[in-house]
């Protein structure tokens, strides 16, 4: 260990003392453990702070977040002098109530206006609210789907949108300049620069969710549902925009119903993975679903599983609810007559291009940006500026994030939720199930299958591990499974008009791909495979040589 480390570590011991629960960790830290707490400052990227709640430089803590805090003060102060003004949300996660108040209170402390959210609300509802109450920028503290010993701190600008990388590096540069512990952190007290955010703000970002509705005949809205908050936000928004549009069968799976954020029943609250749905899945063998949905913690991803022929719930990929949303929302436009004259859907590099094939197929234009719903919500504001923001009609991510309307500038899971259960209620009404209209897509623009893979790197060796892959991948592979690379698109140089972003997509013999990009908020490699094939099986088969390569390549 460092003299500097250790050095840091003994100031700590001294200086950290507002919050209690950091104390004794403090003296029980190993020398690993203060090397890995201490040997950099917790990383503030284009999504804000994320990392592991403890005590340490490189933790989720009040000083860390007073720190941040201080900073965007700083920024925010240059930028709007006087005016300068914020919204803050949270989620249920340990902590954040906490984090959310440091946060306010140092704003405040700045004479900066604060509209905090008074109770936890979902993501989307902090970029609704800057919006709303026109505020210079917002606040959301949160760690996604990531376990509980995670928390994090994520930042808007006042168009609603997560800040861009040139606004982030700005920030950032005001941090660095912060010395940790002569932030001053006052009482939070709800008065003076401080208020809370009415009620007729959620109300009125519940109505536009509902303006997002496509169908426009009588449908059996009866269906049996099995809804899961998973321990997280979604519980009163979710369940109150499908009572109030009549979804009269709604079951909630009543151990992860409630806030909370050691998430005893899902230790890994992902809406992508079957061991964070396999509750709600006995829910659905026991009141008879064919449809299970979950919003992860922040509510701004929403996964499904449905019930195939033999009874069994098949979970759907994020690329493939995608798919059926966006052929869904497409067909009823044109069926209804609200399809806007130049309609347009924005998807990410990484997620399907099959994507692209159904909106050539309806007449709509296709806008593919970076890794980050924030590279969506900034082309939705390109398209306002333009006054055009009603051509877009729909974005989405692999990651389970999607988006119907321009009302928000983040990914949302209770429009998704709402727009999943219409279309499945849709469907369901006409004899339809949302697997035979997936295998009718699939026959119709050939099968393709989407996987990811991540590969952790942990404590400051994995940290330079992942660098030394990355170099690697940079100086070019030849095949990927035994799939000739065509063309690669390096986007650490800017591409297509986009920002740089270390991001290698390599575009391979079969109208297939294999993206390489290391992850923005997490210790991760991050490997999307996509192969084209004329069946599952052939698809696989193939998808299993690339993944294989990988792990060994990782090693």
């Amino acid at each position: 260990m460092s003299e500097k480390i250790r050095e840091e570590y003994q100031r700590w011991c001294q200086k950290a003392t507002i919050d209690a629960d950091l104390i004794p960790e403090l003296k029980n830290l190993n020398e690993a453990g203060i090397e890995d707490a201490f040997y950099k400052n917790l990383a503030f990227g284009t999504g804000g702070l994320r990392g592991t709640i403890g005590a340490g430089t490189n933790r989720m803590n009040v000083y860390t977040v007073a720190k941040a805090t201080q900073g965007l003060s700083n920024y925010l102060l240059r930028k709007y002098g006087t005016t300068a003004s914020v919204v803050i949300g949270y989620d249920s996660r340990i902590k954040s109530d906490v984090f959310a108040k440091v946060a306010a209170s140092v704003f405040s402390s700045n004479h900066i206006s604060v509209h905090i959210w008074p109770r936890l609300n979902p993501v989307p509802t902090v970029s609704y609210a800057i919006r709303y109450l026109h505020t210079s920028a917002g606040v959301m503290i949160t760690a996604s789907h990531n376990p509980s010993k995670y928390n994090g701190y994520k930042v808007y600008g006042e168009d609603g949108c997560q800040i861009t990388t040139e606004a982030a590096a700005e920030i950032l540069k005001e941090i660095e300049a912060v010395e940790v512990f002569d932030v001053r952190i006052p009482e939070f007290k709800v008065e003076g620069n401080i208020t809370y955010i009415p009620d007729k703000v959620l109300t009125s970002f519940i109505e536009e969710v509902k303006k997002q509705s496509v169908v426009k005949e009588d449908i059996d809205r009866n269906v049996a549902i099995v809804y899961s908050p998973l321990n997280g936000t979604g519980l009163i928004p979710v369940t109150q925009i499908l009572k109030e549009s009549v979804f009269t069968n709604i079951t909630v799976v009543k151990e992860q119903e409630q806030p909370d954020g050691n998430f005893p029943t899902c230790p890994y609250p992902n809406p992508e993975i079957r061991e964070a749905m396999q509750l709600g899945l006995q829910y659905c063998k026991r009141v008879g679903a064919d449809l299970m949905l979950a919003t992860d913690p922040d509510c701004d991803r929403c996964g499904i599983a449905v019930r195939n022929s033999q009874g069994e719930y098949q979970l759907l990929t994020g690329n493939e609810t995608g798919l059926l949303l966006l052929d869904f929302i497409c067909s009823q436009r044109i069926k209804n007559g609200t399809m806007p004259e130049n309609p347009v859907m924005i998807k990410t590099i990484v997620t399907s291009d099959m994507g692209k094939q159904i909106a050539d197929h309806y007449g709509v234009r296709t806008i593919d940006v970076l890794t980050g719903f924030k590279f969506i919500g900034e082309q939705i504001g390109l398209l306002e500026k333009q006054e055009h923001e009603n051509d877009y009609i729909f974005g989405f991510e692999e990651s389970y994030g999607y988006l119907t309307g321009g009302y928000v500038r983040d990914k949302d899971a209770v429009d998704a939720a709402f727009m999943i259960c219409e279309m499945f209620a849709y469907y369901k009404t006409h004899g339809i199930s949302l697997l035979d209209k997936l295998d009718e897509l699939y026959q119709t623009y050939g099968y393709r299958l989407n996987t990811l893979h991540s590969y952790e790197f942990d404590g400051s060796v994995g940290f330079e591990k992942m660098q030394e892959i990355m170099k690697k991948f940079h100086q070019g592979m030849t095949d990927f499974g035994g799939r000739k690379v065509e063309t690669t698109l390096d986007y650490s140089q800017g591409l297509n008009g986009l920002p740089k972003s270390d991001v290698l997509k390599y575009l391979i013999e079969g109208n297939s791909s294999v993206v390489v990009r290391p992850s923005g908020t997490e210790p991760k490699l991050k490997v999307y495979i996509s192969i084209s094939a004329d069946s599952m099986e052939t698809a696989k088969a193939e998808e299993h040589k690339i993944a294989d390569q990988m792990t060994e390549y990782m090693q």
